[in-house]
């Protein structure tokens, strides 16, 4: 049986200072027919990093998951890019 198809998002890192959890920014941009404008939706999300893998300002994908805490409901795939150290 299939739970179908499982959401990924790509987002920057921002925010570490738990252990084994993340804190993501993710934006969305949407077009206004009428006005021609452009905006951008921004929304955070709580990942789970198994192994401590990813550093503010990394660029990550997440996959959807079942609830792992109270908030967590996304696990790390990759890093994609690593962000510039501090």
């Amino acid at each position: 049986m299939s739970r179908g198809r499982m959401r990924t998002v790509k987002g920057i890192v921002v925010k570490n200072s738990s252990l084994k959890t993340l804190m993501i920014q993710v934006e969305t941009r949407s077009k206004n027919k009428k006005y021609d404008k452009v905006s951008i939706l921004k929304k955070k999300f709580p990942v789970h990093d198994e192994k401590m893998l990813a550093k503010v300002g990394d660029i990550i994908e997440a996959v959807e998951t079942k609830p792992i805490s109270k908030t967590k409901r996304w696990n790390l795939i990759k890093v994609i890019e690593k962000g510039v150290d501090q």
